[in-house]
């Protein structure tokens, strides 16, 4: 599978996917605000990536404003929060074959372009 699931208004997601030119590349680019991630979709993404915490965002705005920093959220509260609120998942969240890259740090993004093969 060659999916990425990005938000569009998303400087970041929109830098990462211009340096991979992942839409090239033969990836298939979900927008998660206009299209939702479906249930499936998270739990393959979970199952690849071991956990719905490794896919959660902490820098959404809602994590503070709903109090979530100062909770333990358990597995199912996290994909409930992630498919609740598209902005709860960490993003951009590439799938290529068997490889997940979730999130935008420095070590991942460069991972992501070895593994799409851009210098």
């Amino acid at each position: 599978m060659k999916k990425a699931y990005h938000l569009g208004n998303c400087t970041t997601c929109q830098a990462i996917l211009s340096e991979t030119k992942l839409d090239k590349k033969g990836f298939t680019l979900q927008e998660i605000k206009s299209e939702k991630i479906t249930p499936a979709q998270l739990d393959e993404m979970k199952k690849m990536a071991g956990s719905y915490e490794a896919l959660f965002s902490r820098r959404a705005l809602k994590y503070k404003a709903l109090g979530l920093k100062d909770k333990n959220l358990t597995e199912r509260e996290y994909r409930n929060y992630i498919l609740e609120e598209y902005t709860f998942l960490k993003r951009p969240v590439v799938i290529a074959g068997q490889q997940i890259f979730v999130g935008s740090e420095k070590k991942t993004v460069a991972a992501l372009k070895e593994a799409v093969g851009v210098e």
